[in-house]
């Protein structure tokens, strides 16, 4: 017998209602897509008269077309469903022109109305993005909603509605819904309208609260060893790499740590979930145009490749980490690593465990969920049977593949690591092998996908078809080298190849093209002009890693500071200078991490030089309350 909690769900695309105005309501069973019909991410796009409504066939695409058909305006792109209950306006399709948009709480006085949108919280039935559905009828005791993505089942017969839920108003006329999902919960209603009243009020946070702030844990004479145990391999590697238990190489900052507020918070966990959607949106965009991706000095030969690995691995990105400036000035984000990112191991473990020795109860650790979302993540992923890590021998690269192989094999995908290449072997069949014979079929690596290209940049031409990756060496004379695992068609590696292009920071003006004065974004072009020499500005390449071959200038092109490195000759982007904030003498990067494409965790990396860089220390990150 069955399984009787087990609920149908119609196959991707079936047409389960039609709704007021005619808008079709479809099933977002993904695992039942054919790939036939949506070769890749490309087709899941949806669009009506060439607007962009979002994905097929998730809540928000559905909210956004209903809103377009019945009502001629759209909200603003958003990272989260649970974002919209923050949106201010609406546009017009026909001019452009905005209206208002008002926010009100579950409970409250003014009721919703058909065609007002519902928002759920992010938690439970709905985790990380939080739901949307249409108003479509109110009672007293009872509200019916339109959506998408969440029964997927067909509406019986003469129903013009996704589902009913109840209501119940209280004494002095508060109108609360019933989520019917007891791990929910519902926000509240955004209706478009000039009538504030009841109406939440939605402010920007106080920038004072964005202000990083330097605390200090007494001296009780803690033992400066000894909090890391050499037991474990990522622990015995870090303390090796760091010549001893500490997060800072600096003896005076042994008993500091740096604190950031609720609300800071919260606005780093928005501008990453809406900053990760960004450049999503701008690598489909570079993808789409050939001309700008030239500008990302990719070798034409792999091209088609990068596009395969967009269209069938778009959602298989495990993590990356962005870096920003983050003050009383505002929140800015500098660049997204998201191929090879690095410090997990110091956010997600070393911090905690610092705390942990020191006796520091302030707060909550900055990083506290990222190992259980890396976990997630994997279990997530389409990782096959047997996965092999492969890193460099440099011990940093060392003690990051141990932390990450411990949660790989919490998600239950078993793994091995091998450091440098010189162990790997030609098989029989042509393919490459491990020391043990095993095939690689699944690789996670902690090598920059440019490393690989840079074995090959001299050995391809234009011609796509000379691209014989597995023809270039004798394999009976020469070993296997790390581009002949990486760039195999049949080997599947994260981060995928199209994390090339979000990586390279000649996505910054494609951002800034796309979403010009975005809050979060930074002035970037491809050529410097005189808007940014007359605000002082950055010289980055395009490639470069570990703060390598950064020039600083200031508002009358002096430069302020430089670093060197392996990558003066690439192509450069030139970014409006915004200065990291100055704490103890430090300056100050705030680094937040992605999990599937989602926030997960904090840390600060701080250095006396303008320039972060791999050598720059890592200070504890807390989490504390507003003051009051």
């Amino acid at each position: 017998m069955g399984n009787l909690d087990i609920v149908h769900r119609e196959k991707f695309g079936t047409l389960l209602g039609i709704a007021e105005g005619g808008v079709e309501v479809y099933s977002s069973h993904y695992p039942s897509a054919d790939r036939t019909d949506l070769p890749n991410r490309q087709a899941y796009r949806s669009y009506v008269d060439g607007v962009f409504m979002g994905y097929k066939w998730q809540c928000v695409e559905l909210a956004r077309r209903w809103l377009y058909i019945n009502k001629g305006y759209v909200f603003d792109d958003i990272a989260m469903a649970y974002d919209i209950f923050r949106l201010r306006f609406v546009t017009v399709i026909a001019d452009n022109s905005k209206l208002p948009l008002k926010s009100f709480a579950n409970g409250s006085k003014r009721r919703p109305e058909p065609g007002s949108l519902l928002i759920w919280n992010e938690g439970g039935e709905f985790d990380v993005t939080g739901h949307v559905a249409v108003v479509s009828e109110v009672f007293d005791d009872a509200i019916r909603v339109v959506e998408q993505n969440v029964e997927d089942k067909i509406w019986p017969a003469g129903h013009a509605w996704s589902r009913e839920l109840a209501v119940t108003v209280d004494a002095d006329g508060g109108y609360w819904i019933d989520c019917t999902y007891e791990d929910a919960g519902i926000m509240g209603w955004v209706i478009q309208t000039d009538d504030a009243r009841y109406a939440e009020v939605i402010e920007d946070v106080d920038p004072a609260l964005f202000a990083i702030r330097l605390r200090e844990v007494p001296d009780t004479e803690q033992a400066a060893d000894g909090w890391l145990d050499a037991a474990r391999p990522d622990e015995a590697a870090y303390i090796q790499s760091m010549q001893g238990a500490k997060l800072a190489s600096d003896e005076a900052d042994r008993f500091k740590y740096l604190c950031l507020t609720e609300s800071a918070n919260q606005e780093i966990k928005r501008a990453t979930n809406e900053l990760h959607a960004m450049f999503m949106h701008a690598t489909n965009f570079v993808l789409q145009d050939d001309d700008l991706l030239r500008r990302f000095n990719l070798p034409p030969a792999i091209w088609s490749r990068i596009h395969q690995s967009w269209d069938n691995r778009r959602n298989e990105m495990i993590t990356g980490r962005f870096d920003f400036s983050l003050s009383s000035q505002g929140l800015k984000v500098y660049e997204y690593n998201c191929d090879s990112a690095s410090c997990h191991m110091e956010t997600g473990k070393v911090q905690e465990l610092w705390a942990r020795h020191y006796g520091c109860e302030d707060g909550r650790s900055a990083g506290a969920r990222l190992h259980r979302e890396l976990v997630d993540a994997w279990k997530e992923s389409a990782a096959g049977a047997f996965l092999h890590i492969m890193q460099d021998r440099d011990l940093e690269e060392t003690y990051h593949a141990q932390y990450m192989k411990s949660a790989i094999e919490a998600a239950g995908i078993p793994c091995t690591v091998i450091k440098g290449v010189s162990s790997l072997k030609w098989g029989d069949d042509g393919q490459v092998s491990d020391a043990d014979g095993r095939h690689i079929d699944w690789v996670w690596k902690t090598w920059a996908w440019e490393t690989a290209l840079d074995q090959i940049r001299d050995q391809i031409s234009e011609d796509e078809d000379n691209l014989r990756l597995h023809k270039t060496i004798d394999r009976a004379t020469q070993s296997p080298r790390l581009v002949d695992v990486l760039l195999r068609p049949e080997v599947m590696v994260f981060e995928p190849l199209w994390t090339l292009i979000p990586s390279n920071k000649a996505i910054l003006p494609v951002l800034w093209m796309l979403y010009p004065d975005h809050p979060y974004l930074l002035k970037t072009g491809f050529d410097l002009d005189d808007g940014l020499r007359a605000t002082g500005y950055v010289a980055k390449p395009i490639v470069g890693r570990c703060g390598h071959n950064i020039a600083i200038y200031d508002a009358a092109d002096n430069l302020v500071s430089e670093t060197d490195g392996n990558f003066d000759a690439r192509d450069q982007i030139y970014q409006e200078m915004f200065p990291l904030p100055k704490i103890d003498g430090r300056n100050v990067q705030l680094c937040t991490f992605t999990a599937s494409g989602t926030y997960a965790g904090a840390c600060v990396r701080v250095d006396r030089s303008n320039i972060i860089t791999v050598d720059s220390d890592i200070l504890p990150l807390r989490i504390v309350p507003d003051p009051e």
